[in-house]
């Protein structure tokens, strides 16, 4: 299954000033550009000429947009070539924009059930765990939106309770003010907590088929374990061409940085 609409979204802070001359003709063209390679995957992939839908969606990524619609689709491309770490890489990728699309959410679930490595998590504690879902129930975009949403009915209440000579309005407007400064704190912390968990979070996947972790940033260095494709750990460090990377289950070793891909 493929996914038409494409959500364009700017990749680097450099791009952002691009949306003010959106509308300008050149830029129209642009985008025209974008979804005709958009279409043209699609019939790639639908005419089963996988590799061919891999080099057009990743023509976009290129050209600097990315969405969770074109992740979703590149990882299906990838999946279907029988490259899957690639397919899991791309998935993980789409879910760090909606973490709750259900397509995302299934076909990640299928493609890590193909992986040889089942690596047991270590536990999270119960308040640990119900954090994560709340702070990752919406996207950062929805979270922005509520955060101004929120605020600017904060500063309506403050200026009625200010304005108004109505004494029952007055009294509305704060008890209307009390109940979203709380709410407005509450989205705060989940903002702030959001933004944290994105640039705390540095996971990668694994791309290579199979590879030995070692315990130093060498190849002489002794064998620390093996794993294969697919595979997800955290970066914890970085010493030239090397990573340090850490399983859930709690493991420590290094690999080359062309070993895999991040999310």
């Amino acid at each position: 299954m493929i996914k038409k609409d494409l959500l364009l979204r700017y990749s680097s802070v450099k791009k952002i000033f691009a949306l003010c001359i959106l509308f300008l003709s050149p830029n129209l063209i642009f985008s025209q550009s974008i979804e005709q390679l958009m279409k043209q995957g699609n019939d790639y992939y639908q005419k089963e000429q996988y590799e061919q839908a891999v080099n057009l969606y990743s023509e976009i990524l290129n050209k600097g947009y990315e969405s969770a619609s074109l992740y979703y689709n590149l990882g299906n491309a990838y999946f279907r070539s029988n490259k899957l770490g690639m397919a899991i890489l791309n998935y993980e990728r789409g879910l760090k924009l909606q973490p709750n699309d259900e397509d995302l959410q299934y076909n990640l679930k299928i493609a890590n059930s193909r992986t040889v490595d089942k690596i047991q998590e270590l536990p999270k504690l119960f308040f640990v765990k119900w954090w994560e879902i709340i702070i990752t129930s919406l996207s950062m975009a929805a979270l922005s939106l509520l955060l101004i949403a929120v605020f600017t009915l904060f500063l309506a209440a403050i200026a009625v309770y200010l304005l108004s000579k109505n004494l029952r309005l007055q009294r509305f407007s704060f008890f209307s003010g009390s109940v979203l400064l709380a709410v407005l704190l509450i989205v705060t912390i989940m903002f702030i907590s959001r933004v944290d968990r994105e640039e705390s979070s540095n996971y990668a996947v694994l791309i290579e088929p199979s590879i030995t972790a070692k315990i130093a940033p060498d190849n002489k260095s002794g064998d620390a374990f093996l794993i294969h494709e697919g595979i997800k750990f955290q970066l914890i460090d970085r010493v030239n061409d090397w990573s340090k990377i850490k399983l859930s289950d709690g493991k420590i070793g290094w690999l080359p940085n062309n070993s895999f891909g991040k999310i």
